[in-house]
């Protein structure tokens, strides 16, 4: 059965779509730890990061670089954090969240945004790539 992402991917679910290319896709957390709070994910459902092949993993992380730094641009932060966890969805994916404190990263605090607060933080962020 398709993953959660996996039907993001093929349009049956939507998403707050930061930017895609053939391999990767980046899209606001909907339950974010912080406002701006981004996944990363191949497009191919792969469960565990570290069974990519190298060049798709290092594909990954070059294009998380690329929406992290658009991010920072966007969204008043210390820095950026990044988490690999994967427990909760059996596909690959990186979270990238613009941190204030070390609390943003243990993801026990969430924040609240509305539909047109999405949407206007995923085109302030595409307008900084």
């Amino acid at each position: 059965m398709a993953s959660i992402f996996t039907k993001i991917v093929n349009g049956e679910i939507p998403c707050y779509k930061i930017a895609e290319d053939e391999n990767y896709l980046a899209f606001l957390d909907v339950n974010p730890n912080a406002k701006g709070h981004t996944l990363c994910i191949p497009k191919e459902e792969i469960n565990k990061i570290f069974d990519m092949e190298e060049e798709h993993y290092l594909g990954l992380m070059k294009f998380s670089r690329k929406i992290a730094k658009a991010l920072e641009k966007t969204v008043e932060c210390k820095r950026i954090g990044v988490a690999v966890v994967g427990l909760e969805v059996p596909h690959t994916h990186v979270h990238l969240i613009p941190l204030q404190d070390m609390d943003d990263m243990r993801f026990q605090r969430k924040v609240s945004l509305t539909k047109e607060e999405f949407e206007a933080l995923a085109e302030a962020i595409q307008n900084n790539l």
